[in-house]
């Protein structure tokens, strides 16, 4: 338990109402010193737990501002300590005013996430639904919204709580085998277990593919936009992300360096990766960035391959043997830029040459200008489809959290094991240490079996406040 009392500012700056968080064994004791109730002859340190009392916050006789204080006693808050809330003025001259009474009263100031590290230390909330309050607050799009809801009801850990309780059940019974192991007893019946590893495996391996899914909803889908120098790949990602990110030049190879940048299309985030021109150059630092091109189409779950329609079954000729077996397992939309260029014909023409050489799955095209944002909102439309992700409530459970995700890896690999160790029927000791391998990996998931560095490398990406 924490001894210290702690304060923080909770709200941005720039706001008109401003709020401090004060937390610990004294924080009751402390804002009585400062804060004196309007219209109560009680002290505020004997008001009713989950009330909202006005007045007003002294520096000795000065007025610093009039506030609403809220109060909560232990364990009934969301540290599970006494808490108390000043609503202030969102003036930074007050919001200074009052930290610098707090602290001069006992407080200290508050690190990163260290509200929502205390409520874990106390209960209050277990490691991955703490983990969920960063991501709630970093939540940009409605589905990353319900992503995070969700895991910080509890979702997440019920269902991983459930298997741990199986495991455990189970576990207990084989390793009971070897306390009578002279007896030739056996209390675990094998076949019901292979049929709970099956059971627990079908479950993890879920979780273990949601990742992809969650990963695209959390951080957004990663689009690559590649093709020729000069074919107006920066100028179609300034048209999608709505503003001059990227240098737009008619000179070729402006591009050396990846440029990326987010935006919600259709209430999906869609990470956008401009890449230098693929072209033969003898430009070292050019060739660098064609390089870093490769591999972030590698990484692209779509790719949009800009071909200038002027010159299109050259480009096309050129660039499909290094492109397309690239592109295999990804969603492919050739995009023919420059399009208010060519005549119909030529556009019937490009639309049978690519019908004839484009016969891979998830490939579409579209004809755009992006320089004048022709048929740019078709091709928005087209990402959306092309995301093909999920409509998600807050009732899925879906992982997003890259250290959630090596962890039932991990038990994933533990529990095929299991299984295999039931088929050749090894010894208990041997399935005993698998599956409490299995129930390691889970446990830490919830924070049961992690490290004071594991937690203070999670908290302190918190923003301070929470």
């Amino acid at each position: 338990m924490n001894q210290d009392t702690i304060c923080a500012i909770a709200t941005a700056q720039g706001g008109a109402i401003g709020s401090i968080r004060v937390s610990g064994p004294e924080a009751i004791s402390i804002t009585s010193r400062i804060f004196k109730p309007g219209k109560s002859n009680r002290k505020f340190n004997e008001q009713k737990p989950y009330t909202l009392t006005f007045g007003r916050i002294y520096n000795g006789k000065e007025i610093i501002d009039e506030v609403l204080v809220s109060l909560f006693r232990s364990p009934h808050s969301y540290t599970g300590e006494d808490c108390t809330e000043i609503t202030c003025h969102g003036s930074s001259y007050i919001l200074q005013q009052v930290m610098q009474l707090l602290i001069k009263n006992g407080c200290r100031m508050a690190q990163p996430g260290e509200y929502t590290q205390r409520a874990f230390l106390n209960g209050k909330m277990d490691l991955s639904q703490a983990e969920a309050v960063a991501d709630l607050i970093a939540s940009s799009s409605a589905a990353t919204h319900r992503l995070a809801m969700s895991q910080m009801r509890g979702g997440f850990s019920k269902e991983l709580t459930d298997l741990r309780g199986k495991l455990l059940d189970f576990t207990s019974m084989v390793e009971l085998e070897l306390d009578f192991s002279e007896e030739d007893v056996e209390f675990a019946d094998r076949q019901a277990l292979r049929q709970l590893a099956d059971e627990i495996e079908e479950v993890i391996s879920r979780l273990v593919n949601s990742f992809n899914v969650g990963n695209a909803i959390k951080n957004g889908v990663p689009v690559a936009i590649i093709g020729e120098t000069n074919a107006g790949k920066s100028t179609l990602l300034n048209v999608l992300l709505n503003e001059d990110k990227a240098i737009v030049s008619d000179i070729h190879g402006t591009t050396r360096d990846v440029i990326e940048d987010t935006v919600n299309m259709g209430g999906i985030t869609f990470r956008f990766i401009d890449t230098a021109g693929i072209r033969e150059t003898n430009d070292m630092i050019e060739n660098l960035g064609i390089e870093r091109t490769f591999q972030k189409l590698d990484q692209a779950e779509i790719v949009l391959w800009i071909v200038d329609a002027t010159d299109a079954n050259s480009q096309i000729i050129q660039l499909s043997e290094q492109i397309l077996p690239r592109c295999e397992g990804k969603h492919l939309i050739v995009v023919f830029n420059k399009a208010e260029i060519i005549h119909k014909t030529q556009k019937d023409s490009l639309r049978t040459f690519f019908q004839q050489n484009f016969l891979q799955e998830h490939t579409d095209m579209i004809f755009i200008s992006a320089k004048q944002k022709l048929h740019t909102d078709e091709l928005e439309k087209m990402l959306v489809n092309a995301a093909h992700l999920p409509n998600i409530t807050q009732n899925d459970i879906i992982v997003t959290n890259v250290r959630h995700y090596e962890a039932l890896t991990k038990a994933l690999e533990a529990i095929h094991r299991v299984q295999e160790g039931l088929d050749v029927q090894i010894s208990g000791d041997f399935l005993s240490q698998d599956i409490r391998e299995v129930i390691f990996h889970i446990s830490d998931i919830a924070g049961e079996v992690t490290n004071d560095m594991v937690l203070q490398n999670i908290f302190r990406n918190f923003c301070i406040g929470k």
